[in-house]
This record gives structure tokens, sequence and C-alpha cells, in this order.
């Protein structure tokens, strides 16, 4: 099953190759679960948009998450963005925002229903002008245990997700992503994920499509005496 899926996304890689340009999405996340209740999460990620041996943007953010009912969670974030122009810093950002995640179980496989406002708060470097926007997004994912009943030590999974952005200005629609990966939970800490994401901007000087080769690492932490089903971070 598994080399199935390399295949598969080996053979994703070269057909994006084939229509565009590949470009790299690189992840490292950390969770740290007090208890049942609280958790606290942080992030980091750097991107090869244009070039994918070339870093040309980068993410460093986390928050805290309350789980106020069983499958029902409330989380706040913030974090700081920053995009590079032939390799010089051309935009930052500040970002705020407040989500909401209803996960649903059938059997052992897993969806997640994320809901997200954002205020972000924009420098350009290069002109020294800041604007603000808000932006809304919403993600539906999903995650199947291979050889467990639910995502534990040494279990292979996959997962997948669509994910739509929308602003208050035209084009509505800002953005959609589509992920397919797999990836291993090796211990009670540690995880890793790969797989091929689309993603596409709309804006009123036309489309821009990227092909992403994502791999991420992902450290959790859980001192609660919750049964272990571990929740796996997503491109986000």
């Amino acid at each position: 099953m598994v080399k199935k899926l390399g295949f598969i996304l080996l053979f994703l890689g070269v057909f994006a190759l084939g229509q565009d340009h590949l470009s790299g999405f690189n992840m490292m996340s950390f969770t740290y679960k007090m208890d049942p209740k609280w958790m606290a999460y942080v992030e980091l990620q750097t991107r090869a948009r244009r070039d994918y041996t070339v870093i040309d943007y980068y993410e460093t953010k986390g928050g805290v998450g309350y789980n106020y009912i069983k499958n029902h969670q409330i989380f706040v974030g913030i974090g700081r963005y920053g995009t590079y122009e032939k390799m010089k810093i051309s935009q930052e950002e500040f970002r705020m925002w407040l989500q909401y995640t209803f996960t649903q179980k059938w059997g052992r496989v897993k969806f997640d229903h994320r809901g997200r406002a954002e205020h972000r708060f924009f420098y350009a470097s290069q002109t020294g002008e800041h604007t603000e926007a808000n932006r809304f997004r919403y993600r539906l994912s999903t995650t199947i245990p291979i050889n467990n009943n639910k995502v534990q030590k040494k279990t292979f999974f996959v997962n997948a997700f669509e994910e739509l952005f929308f602003g208050s200005k035209v084009p509505n629609l800002k953005r959609n992503r589509s992920f397919a990966g797999f990836g291993y939970q090796f211990n009670n800490t540690v995880s890793a994920t790969t797989g091929y994401m689309f993603q596409r901007e709309f804006s009123t000087k036309g489309n821009d499509n990227f092909h992403f080769l994502y791999f991420s690492l992902n450290f959790t932490l859980d001192s609660s005496d919750d049964e272990k089903d571990f929740v796996i971070p997503m491109v986000d």
C-alpha cells in the first residue's frame, strides 16, 4: 500500500513538472497537550514557491486550543510571515485568527471540519505601505490509518483535504488548496507526512497555480491521560 502511494505521489510530481514548475513546502510542528481540554501549538514553515531550490517564504506561528466538549475545539492563534522577491524581503505580515474545528469519526476514518477567521496586517518593505485585510477559510480534511484502527505508534496513514479561502474584495474567492499524502506515526512523539498539494491563487490580474511537494515533521508531547489517537497536523 505504502509503495503504491509513493508511486502515485511521484507520478503527480512528474505530472506537475510537465504542466508547471514544482514548488517546495516544508513544515515542522510542535503540539503540547496539557490535559484533555487544553493544548498549545507552534509551527515553523518554509516554502520555495518560484524555484524548488530557493526559499522565498516563511511562517512562524502558534496558539492555544481548548476542547470545550468532545470533538469540538476553539483555537486562538498569531503568526508572522515573510515573502521574498529576488532574494529581498518584499512583504511582511502579522496575523491573528480565531478558528473552530469539529471532528467526526466513521469507523477508522476521521473527518475534520475547520473554519477560520483571520485579520492580517501587511507591510510592504520596499514601498513602506501598511495595509490590512480580513480572510475567511473553510477546510474539510480526512485521515485514515492503514495498519491500525486509529493513529497510534507504528501506524501508517493517508490524509487529504480541500480548503477554500474567501475575502471581502473581488474576487471573493481568493484561493483553493487540494492535498493528498501519506505518513507514519513512529512513536508517541514523532510523525512525518509527505504529499502533493495543488494551490490556485485568484486575483483580478489572473490565476496563479502552484504544485507543491510537501514534507512535514511533527512532534507531540501528551501528558494527559487520554487514550492515544493522534491528530496529524496538515498543510496550513
